[in-house]
């Protein structure tokens, strides 16, 4: 029998992504691992590997398609010992649902990548379709556990990446565990936030032929779903402090001078100040832990990690990869890495597990010589913090007025999770951190 391959969903926010290109002709042998395609997201350029072996018998979305929605029929792959032009000739079935199809998927995003059901087919348990109140992401292994054993999976809180609901779950929801309750009969439905202005509504403001149309591509629309989505759903709470920068850059300009020089006579690293701070808000959220933590409906998530996301802005929008366990790494190591990740992150070529996921984030915009902001929370973190411009102030020391290079920092809270206080002894353990940087090396 055929094997449908379908578009697949390379993280929780993507609904469409671009074919870029076909490694793969019709007619060719495939094994399982081989990278048959190329899927451009609105973060990454990921490539896609078989699960099956077989022959490619009809590529049904040329390369260089846009917006292709996941789970449409992209290929057909015939099994091993079938004829592959009788498969390539058959008329294409309706994709079945995420849990039974065979579809290729991408080695970083095989074991927990959500999928969503496929245009006129019926829903998996635990998918809702897109436009339906409620969409449930989980993992090919937990939708078929829970077919399995009867389980409805819409009813379970999920513990995998964006609340997705992955196979432990499903092993908990057969003792009861990880369930919400359930809904009331004849409960109204929680009404939809009112809607904006419509485009045309929007255009009539202004003198046709005074603008230019730039149609939205997959990333800032993906932007613009996730931040609404936060303010929305996130009470945001802020407080702001200043920092005195004097020892942190003293410190830096030693460290610096001092880095070891490689073959080619450059140092091997050069500490910015945006590496200190990851660093300290890093070891913040470990001497106070009850703030390193995510809200979810069942329970408080408290992280024994500091995994701690860096807006880098890309063409087009940005994106917030991690820097796992930085509490435990060397400065000159956090350097290396955002090094790394920045440059990745501008091709577009960071992995999905290097962008999702954290505990926290912080978003630096001193280099634009912004003095303060508030930043958005990003899901599913607590917290972010916004870091503006080193910039000389006077400052009264001794009854004295004195210059000095001044940091102001705002912590956006979500206040279910991190309230007033526990994010002013945060922030406080931050600006200890900061002011004080020798406590970063011990």
């Amino acid at each position: 029998m055929p094997i449908n391959i379908l578009m697949p969903a390379l993280s929780p926010t993507m609904e469409k992504g671009n074919l870029a290109k076909w490694l793969k002709k019709e007619g060719d042998a495939v094994k399982a691992g081989d990278v048959i395609a190329e899927i451009e997201t609105d973060k990454a350029t990921m490539e896609v590997e078989a699960i099956d072996d077989g022959v490619l018998a009809k590529i049904l979305v040329p390369a260089g398609t846009a917006d292709v929605p996941v789970n449409q029929l992209i290929a057909v792959l015939a099994g091993e010992g079938e004829d592959a032009k009788a498969a390539a000739s058959a008329p294409a079935a309706v994709p079945p649902p995420p849990a039974a199809a065979k579809a290729e998927m991408p080695a970083a995003a095989k074991a927990e990548a959500p999928a969503k059901a496929a245009p006129s087919a019926s829903p998996a348990p635990g998918h809702v379709p897109v436009g339906s109140p409620e969409r449930v992401f989980s993992s090919p292994l937990a939708r078929r556990l829970a077919k399995e054993f009867g389980i409805d999976v819409s009813r379970i809180n999920g513990s995998g990446p964006h609340g997705r609901v992955v196979a432990r779950d499903i092993e908990g929801a057969k003792t009861g565990q990880g369930m919400k309750p359930a809904a009331a009969p004849g409960a109204a439905p929680v009404s939809a936030p009112p809607a904006g202005p419509s485009d045309a509504q929007i255009r009539a403001l202004f003198a046709e032929g005074s603008y230019e149309v730039v149609p939205h591509d997959t990333m800032r629309r993906v932007i613009a779903q996730r931040l609404t989505q936060s303010k929305q759903t996130i009470p945001h709470f802020y407080l702001t402090l200043d920092c005195d920068l004097t020892k942190l850059m003293a410190a830096r300009e030693d460290i610096n001078a001092a880095a070891p020089k490689g073959a080619d006579g450059k140092p091997a690293y050069k500490l910015s100040v945006n590496d200190f701070v990851i660093k300290a808000l890093a070891l913040a959220l470990q001497r106070v832990p009850a703030a390193n933590a995510t809200w979810t409906e069942a329970g408080m998530l408290l992280h024994k990690t500091s995994d701690v996301g860096v807006a880098v802005a890309i063409p087009g929008g940005l994106i917030t990869p991690v820097v796992r366990n930085a509490h435990a790494k060397p400065l000159a190591v956090i350097s290396a890495e955002m090094k790394d990740f920045a440059a990745r992150a501008r091709a577009r070529k960071l992995k999905p597990e290097e962008y999702q996921g954290g505990t926290t984030a912080v978003s630096n915009l001193g280099m634009y010589g912004i003095k303060d902001f508030c930043a958005v929370i990003n899901p599913p973190h607590a917290t972010i913090l916004a870091v503006g411009a080193g910039e000389e102030r006077a400052v009264v020391r001794n009854g004295r007025i004195e210059a000095a290079s001044v940091m102001s920092v705002t912590l956006s809270t979500d206040h279910r999770a991190v309230d007033g206080a526990l994010g002013a002894e945060l922030l406080a353990a931050f600006k200890a951190l900061i002011e004080n940087p020798v406590l970063m090396a011990v």
